[in-house]
């Protein structure tokens, strides 16, 4: 069981609740802190000061005072007028991240809610209920806004909710768990939506994905090598430390344990003197690679453990103070460099695919066929992957060089950063894709140059691999095979 305190969760916590479904609980000593920033809130209240997002309306409307008997009204109105996301939901993975995102950005209490507000963010998933969030509809400032509003009508008891393998309304997953809906008190609307969990749920999810697929990507290479009778001299570790990058010179050793007792591969001048960039320079670009995914861990490891809605509570120093922590630029820009470096993952092995393929580039059969001409074997497969490729160069365009002004024109700036999240999401999905093509085809590769000469690291990745998709004995529908293979390489 996880204790949430605000400050300590990891990206392995985040996949051990999300895909394991670990429990949560809260950590007794932090909510004192939340308590007491409750209080504070209360007693600011209590003597009618005027403070934005507290007894104020939003946005460019924050210089309307709200009378005291409204400020119930006023939260309901918030979550009700900024639930206008729209287009297909976020996956349950990504509900489910949100919602533990949410919680632990509450218990740092920060933003002034009840403890009862976090509690029953952390009743959802414990009792696996999460909320369906379309996900169009967020600027990535200002919090995501419409997608957090929809999180928030769970805990009223409206919205829908993913439960039990259904979509159904959320009051009926509550009533069924014996929770109550809870009416939102004075800033619990506002420190609901004012964050940047959607961009980091969504970006979360993409990573601990590419992190996988990093790893299954090497051995898929090095099998690749293999079928194509590849030159190990190029992973020398003298030619590395020479460059001096640390993830390059890893993945070069990575790649000479895989292969280190192989038969298979050859040494310069064997065969060629030289391979093709997409063989030789592995180590250079998946190391590139390996850079951008440790600066998008560190920083999402940074803005899992924020403070992000506005205005931010600090009791102990008697303030409340206005800014702008829901921006979410650094998270912005983390999407865009996870999407260009999964995204060189995927061209890279669409041009070993090709290699693989392509008669004119290899000693293999045509389209690796049992029966060229005949049959087509794996020539429409490159096709799919240059599709995908292709697909994924237009959705690597950087999200964050782009604002449009929001909120006549108070906010002014925006990160779109959830935009950056969702097209980094369906990157790793389509690149799972293109990986699961290469190793179909490399498969096929080593079985034409004899499996029994491969290294015992990429022959019991072979097997297991086998087991998945079985040995192209003559054509048939290759879509199957595709998904299956993509999802056996995300798992």
């Amino acid at each position: 069981m996880l204790r949430l305190n605000g400050n300590e969760l990891t990206i392995e916590d985040v996949k051990r609740i999300v895909y394991e479904n670990e429990s949560v609980t809260l950590e007794t000593d932090q909510l004192e802190k939340v308590k007491q920033s409750r209080t504070f809130v209360e007693e600011i209240l209590s003597t009618e000061q005027t403070m934005y997002g507290i007894n104020t309306g939003f946005g460019h409307l924050a210089n309307v005072t709200i009378n005291p008997s409204d400020l119930e009204t006023l939260q309901l109105n918030l979550i009700h007028s900024h639930a206008c996301g729209v287009g297909e939901p976020f996956s349950e993975e990504i509900s489910r991240a949100m919602v533990l995102l949410r919680a632990n950005a509450l218990m740092k209490g920060n933003s002034g809610v009840r403890p009862v507000l976090i509690e029953r963010l952390v009743d959802l998933l414990n009792h696996r209920i999460h909320p369906i969030i379309p996900q169009q509809g967020s600027l990535g400032a200002s919090g995501d806004l419409a997608p957090l509003a929809h999180l928030a009508l769970v805990l009223m008891g409206e919205g829908e909710v993913y439960y039990k393998g259904t979509r159904r309304p959320a009051i009926q997953a509550l009533s069924q768990e014996g929770l109550q809906p809870l009416a939102l008190k004075a800033k619990e609307g506002l420190a609901l939506i004012n964050g940047t969990q959607a961009i980091t749920a969504t970006g979360c999810i993409a990573y601990i994905s590419a992190e996988r697929l990093m790893h299954q990507a090497l051995k898929i290479a090095a099998m690749t090598i293999e079928g194509l009778e590849g030159i190990r001299d190029a992973f020398d570790g003298l030619i590395h430390q020479a460059r001096g990058y640390p993830e390059q010179i890893e993945v070069a050793e990575q790649m000479r344990e895989l292969l280190i007792d192989s038969q298979l591969t050859t040494a310069q001048g064997e065969k060629r003197v030289q391979d093709a960039y997409s063989l030789r320079c592995i180590p250079q670009v998946f190391g590139a690679s390996w850079q951008t995914l440790n600066y998008v861990k560190e920083k999402l490891t940074i803005e899992i453990n924020a403070a992000t809605d506005n205005p931010l509570i600090f009791s102990d120093e008697g303030k409340i103070l206005s800014g702008g922590n829901f921006h979410g630029q650094p998270v912005a820009i983390a999407m865009d460099l996870l999407k260009i470096g999964v995204a060189e993952m995927a061209n890279m092995s669409e041009r070993r695919v090709e290699r693989l393929v392509n008669p004119q580039l290899n000693d293999l059969p045509p389209f690796l066929s049992a029966k060229p001409g005949l049959e087509s074997g794996a020539m429409i497969l490159q096709y799919t992957a240059a599709s995908l490729v292709s697909e994924n160069k237009t959705l690597a365009h950087p999200a964050s060089v782009d604002s449009i002004p929001s909120s006549a024109n108070q906010e002014d700036h925006v990160s779109m950063g959830t935009i950056g999240a969702r097209h980094a999401n369906q990157i790793v999905l389509n690149t799972s894709k293109v990986l699961a093509i290469e190793l179909i085809c490399a498969m096929q590769a080593v079985e034409f140059q004899g499996v029994e000469r491969m290294a015992s690291e990429t022959r019991a990745f072979y097997e297991q691999s086998r087991k998945v998709v079985p040995s192209i004995k003559q054509d048939r529908i290759f879509s199957n095979d595709i998904e299956n293979m993509s999802q056996h390489l995300m798992v």
